[in-house]
């Protein structure tokens, strides 16, 4: 399985359609982690881009975000990329809650930057 994050400085970038960048890790089936790689994020807001079907071709399941607008979740989940929403710190902290079941979507949604379908 492969989870995705937005990252900026190590951390959970509050927005996810303005992320420095993606942080990809692999788990095998015991749920280890096996490898961790950058993804760079497209130019202007991530929700109106084609990420999400970048995303899901390179086997992501699972992302763990911000803040994200409707709109972007929607997009995400169409690709069948689950959602966890309300994630904020360190990525490697973040995962390992996540892994541990401290980690559940919290329902947040944006709605005060640009992208106007949010």
């Amino acid at each position: 399985m492969i989870i995705a994050l937005p990252t900026r400085d190590g951390n959970i970038d509050d927005h996810f359609g303005h992320c420095d960048h993606y942080t990809l890790i692999t788990l095998d089936d015991d749920k280890n982690i096996v490898s961790k790689e950058r993804m760079d994020s497209p130019e202007g807001c991530g929700c109106k881009s084609d990420i999400a079907p970048v995303l899901a071709m390179k086997g992501v399941k699972v992302m763990l975000a911000g803040n994200m607008g409707q709109g972007a979740v929607n997009i995400l989940q169409d690709n069948k990329i689950q959602v966890v929403r309300g994630c904020s710190g360190d990525i490697d902290v973040v995962v390992e809650k996540w892994l541990a079941g401290e980690i559940k979507d919290e329902l947040i949604i944006c709605d005060h930057h640009d992208c106007d379908h949010h």
